[in-house]
């Protein structure tokens, strides 16, 4: 079984969807996937389904919760055995799928190794970085619900997803992908306008491209939205990068 939380959540079962009903049973699912093999207390799990307003029996509704979900694994893919994916410890709830089944594990996986490899062998790192950012379907976790754990969870693995689209523009531009680069660039500078290092990398490839005055005119609008929105000036590596296109810095190349 294969577990998708970068995007809604996905349940695969050789490869055939299984749809998870129900906010509260997807939260269930997806705070296991985010720790798989090891449990979750019962306390933390009623804590995510219910906030400060749990049941007046929150563990024999967690039970039941508990018991559904595995009826639904099973009845969805006819298959008994997938009740035990679900197993309960003295302690809690664990789901007993391999790590890497789950995408945001082998997200991180391939990030890691992408960090490793990235100053020697910048075209595997690149490679490793593509792999990783293609495992995104959407926002992460978006169907789980608004627990504490999910919402934790979600900007832990957001601020990764940007650190790695960071990393691999870094490797594209390094190995010469200036062009080709610069569509996903600006993808991602209009998502998060005020991301420096994006807009940094965008300007860098415009200029390497041959398109000086677009590099110099998304700096201008950069300083502009920074100025109006927030009351701030850009950081010293965006400001170096925009004068050393200026002076038509070599190193820039």
């Amino acid at each position: 079984m294969e577990l998708g939380i970068l995007g809604p959540l996905q349940v695969l079962d050789e490869g055939v969807s299984v749809k998870i009903p129900g906010e509260k049973l997807r939260a269930i699912v997806a705070v296991l996937a985010l720790s798989p093999g090891r449990p979750v207390s019962r306390n933390e799990l009623i804590d995510e389904l219910w906030g400060e307003q749990p049941p007046r029996n929150a563990e024999n509704s967690l039970h039941g919760h508990i018991a559904r979900l595995r009826r639904v694994l099973a009845a969805r893919t006819g298959k008994r055995s997938l009740r035990e994916v679900v197993e309960t410890s003295p302690s809690g709830y664990a789901l007993t799928a391999p790590e890497l089944e789950v995408d945001a594990a082998r997200f991180e996986e391939l990030v890691h190794h992408a960090e490793i490899v990235e100053e020697r062998e910048p075209d595997r790192a690149a490679g490793l970085l593509t792999e990783a950012v293609g495992l995104w379907r959407g926002p992460a976790l978006v169907d789980a619900g608004q627990g504490v754990i999910c919402r934790m969870a979600y900007t832990r693995l957001q601020q990764t997803r940007i650190a790695a689209c960071e990393r691999l523009f870094a490797a594209r531009l390094k190995l010469n992908q200036h062009r080709s680069v610069i569509p996903e660039l600006e993808q991602m500078h209009a998502m998060y306008p005020f991301h420096e290092r994006f807009c940094e990398q965008l300007i860098t490839a415009l200029y390497r491209s041959g398109r000086q005055a677009d590099a110099l005119d998304t700096y201008t609008q950069m300083c502009e939205r920074l100025s109006h929105s927030l009351g701030l000036d850009p950081g010293r590596e965006l400001r170096d990068t925009f004068y050393g296109i200026l002076r038509q810095d070599p190193a820039l190349l």
